[in-house]
Order: structure tokens, then sequence, then C-alpha cells
């Protein structure tokens, strides 16, 4: 798909001009039937079926039309209870169609015209496009291939001037798996202090982990900070669109102005069953996919070595790899042999320079897929 440009008979607002689907659409998008997608970020596990019967009920037993814009209250009562250090009120979040919702509604408040955002490469792609739309210019801290794709303090306030208006978090990362460490986020609150720039946390894999303990949150050192989240990764629930945003009471209300105007509210049905997330049946839901997700990530980095003879990071969080494929050549072109031997993989390149020559490997596959799948790409590299 091209870029949106100027059209015969129609004018393309300056803003959404050189937009373009994202290199993960583009090749998602054209993958073959029968494939074995290590593409998108979905996963494959059934929604929580404590959350499947509180919808049913719902669906049934009660009203369901619009709720308050910022969401019902004993839903963000619960979300501001994730967040006790925060010390929020309940109209310090607003409930969100999805986490995408949350970091739009962010960076349009947050961003003027000229204001620049800091954000991570590699990192998702969503945040160079809301920024343009916004007016902003994005500008990147490197999280370097070459050092594991780890934070650095020193390079990271470097990349600070006078027009950072906006700093993007994203722990644990897409693509990489990387989680920032206390010791990181400290360091960047210390790089940050008196100096206005809000920064907002993506946390929609903080409960994607493979550790002992939850993530850290830069919120937890930095109080102008808002935070992105929601249960769409963890509970298996990305087509409910249920997602939120919290955080410093400035920023919060003109963000949830922003979304009364977008889309007056979230699904009403999405909401009340969400609710579900936070009872002993949902905790232990999020526990049984964290294991899952472990296991698949260690079948899999170790069939890349041992089948493939290629080196995969070991992600701390989310459910991607990057699979190092530098010496093999052109991402694109292995992109492309794997795409004909029916496995869709992504190139590192879609999420930023600092992870070309790698594949983003996501394993939302099951681990007979996940056997099939290297298998393929075995054959394809063979050929």
């Amino acid at each position: 798909m091209k870029a949106i440009t100027e059209m015969e008979g129609f004018r393309i607002p300056q803003r959404l001009q050189g937009l373009e689907k994202s290199k993960i659409r583009q090749v998602a998008d054209r993958a073959l039937p029968g494939s074995i997608s290590f593409g998108l970020g979905e996963p494959d596990l059934p929604t929580a079926q404590c959350i499947k019967d509180e919808a049913v009920r719902v669906i049934t037993e009660e009203m369901n039309g619009y709720t308050l814009q910022a969401g019902i209250p004993a839903l963000r009562e619960k979300i501001i209870g994730e967040y006790p250090h925060l010390n929020l009120g309940i109209d310090d979040v607003f409930v969100t169609v999805g986490s995408s919702e949350a970091l739009f509604c962010a960076l349009m408040t947050l961003v003027e015209d000229g204001d620049e955002v800091l954000t991570p490469n590699p990192g998702f792609p969503a945040y160079p496009g809301i920024t343009k739309i916004a007016g902003g210019v994005t500008k990147y801290y490197r999280l370097a291939g070459e050092n594991g794709f780890a934070f650095d303090a020193e390079e990271f306030k470097a990349q600070l001037t006078d027009k950072t208006r906006v700093v993007i978090v994203l722990s644990p990362s897409n693509p990489t798996g990387r989680s920032l460490s206390r010791a990181d986020l400290q360091a960047m609150a210390e790089a940050l202090k008196d100096s206005g720039i809000y920064v907002i946390s993506d946390e929609i894999y903080r409960d994607v982990y493979y550790g002992d303990e939850r993530p850290a949150s830069i919120s937890e050192y930095y109080d102008k900070t808002l935070i992105v989240s929601g249960l769409s990764k963890i509970m298996s629930m990305t087509g409910w669109r249920l997602g939120w945003l919290a955080g410093p009471t400035d920023a919060i209300r003109p963000a949830w102005v922003l979304h009364g105007y977008d889309v007056t509210c979230a699904s009403a049905i999405s909401q009340k069953a969400a609710l579900a997330a936070w009872t002993e049946e949902g905790k232990q839901a999020m526990t049984d996919a964290r294991a899952v997700y472990q296991k698949r990530r260690d079948l899999i980095v170790d069939l890349f070595k041992t089948e493939l003879g290629l080196t995969a990071f070991v992600p701390e969080g989310a459910f991607y790899t990057m699979l190092d494929v530098r010496h093999l050549g052109d991402e694109m072109e292995i992109v492309e042999k794997f795409l004909q031997a029916k496995v869709v993989t992504i190139p590192g390149s879609a999420f930023g320079s600092e992870a070309e020559g790698y594949l983003r490997i996501s394993f939302c596959a099951n681990e007979d897929k996940i056997r099939e799948g290297v298998k393929r790409m075995k054959e394809a590299l063979r050929g």
C-alpha cells in the first residue's frame, strides 16, 4: 500500500500526507492461505472463561446503553487500584477503546505543532504515526541492537532538547521483549527531573512477564506520567477493545474530553465483563497465560538455535523474540522467502533502524504450529 498523497479531485490534509499502513500489516496482509503466523501480536489463547461468562450474563440480563464517557465507576476503581503509588482519584482515569485509543488521546492532548516526541528505537510504529497527525516531530533514543536492545541512560539524556514535550516508554517492549529495569527507570526519571516533559508509559504488555516480579513502571519514579494500558494482551481481549489512560489530572481531563468527542464511550459490555479480570479466576487466567507463553518462548528460541543455527533474543516480557538474520542477507528478502514458504515474520525495520537485520517473531501460536513453522523456515533457507 502506498503512502497517502494528493489524490486527483481530493485534498489530503497535510497531517495525513505520507502516512501509510504499518509494515507489520503490509507483510501480514500478504499471508498465503495455510500460512503459520509469527507476525501479528495477537494472542491465540481464548479469552478467559470468566470474562466470557460475565459478558454473556451482561448481554442477557442488563441494559447496555452508553456508559459515562469516562467508563463505569466500578472498572475505573479497579484500574486506579493498579497504581496505588499515584494516589489517583476516579476522575484521573478513563476507559478507552483499546490501548490504541488511549495512546491517540494522550499524544493528541500533549503535542502541538513542532513539539518533539522522544520515542524508543526500536518501538511500536504507531508512535511516529500519531505524532505526525498531532503535528509533532518524532525523535528517537536508541535501544541498540548490538547491546541487546538495552537502555543507555547517557544516550537518552543526549536526545533531550528544549523542544522535547513527550517521552514514550514501552516496557516490556514491542518488538524486543526487553523490560526496563528499576535502575533504567530511575535514570530516566532523573534525566527528566524538573523538565516539565510528560512521559507516556505504554504498559500494555506489563502483565506478560517471565520473571518472578511484575516489571516496574516509570510512574513509580516520575509523576508526570500518563499510563496507557488495557487487557488486550494478557486476557486475550484484542477484539473487545478495552483499554485505559491514567495519570495527572491536568493532562487527563482534556484527554477525556477528546475521548468523548472521538468515541463517546467504550463498549458497555466489554467494560462490565472486564471486571472479571480482577477476580480470583481472572488472576489465575493471567498466571496460566504467562506459563503458556513462557513455554513457547523457550521452545521457539531453542528451535531457532538447534534447527536453524540462528540466535534469538530471550525476551523478559511480551510474546516476541528478535531473530538475528544479519548474516543471511537483506531482511526483506528473507521475509519474502518465508512468506512463500507460508510463514509470516515481520522485518525489524518495521520498528526502527536499530532492529534492521532482525525479524520480530511472535510466538502467539501453539507448540505444534511453532514446530511446523520453524520446519518451513528451515526448508526455505535451504532452498
